[in-house]
């Protein structure tokens, strides 16, 4: 499933810096920024919502774990990332077990990249580190199981 022309120029805005990203199949961009992706169920006019996330690429796994689980792995160059599919994904799931697959894989997708860039800020900001990003282990550690069995009075 791909995008039309005309959901493509909306997808990716007007700007040239945008339209020249890339294009990632059964995906478009909201009005306020947000990446959402749908897929039409084989044999059905039925169309499966599988979510709306932060970046294009989590919208674009969410379409291509779908696309397996429905019509399996015939046409892989209808994928947008055909080397990357979820141990979760099988085919022949239900389309609810789908979209769940769907929309786990997107959000996973998506807390990746909101923790890459929360890790490149901490490395900008180094100074600002907080101490229990220094502390060994044996720091964080420090209460026993006997501390925990005796509980609080002790």
């Amino acid at each position: 499933m791909s995008c039309s022309s005309d959901e493509t120029a909306s997808a990716y805005g007007s700007s040239g810096a945008e339209a020249s990203q890339k294009k990632y199949k059964g995906i478009r961009r909201r009005k306020w920024g947000k990446w959402v992706s749908e897929i039409r169920v084989p044999g059905t006019p039925e169309r499966l919502w599988l979510g709306s996330y932060s970046s294009p690429e989590a919208a674009a796994v969410a379409h291509d774990v779908a696309f397996y689980c429905l019509r399996g792995n015939s046409s892989p160059e209808n994928l947008n990332f055909p080397l990357i599919l979820p141990a979760g994904a099988r085919i022949g799931m239900s389309p609810r077990s789908v979209q769940k697959a769907a929309s786990d894989a997107g959000l996973a997708i998506d807390a990746r990249l909101l923790d890459a860039k929360r890790g490149e800020n901490l490395q900008e900001n180094g100074s600002e580190r907080s101490d229990w990003r220094r502390k060994s282990d044996e720091e964080h550690l420090s209460i026993s199981v006997e501390d925990y069995i005796e509980g609080p009075d002790k």
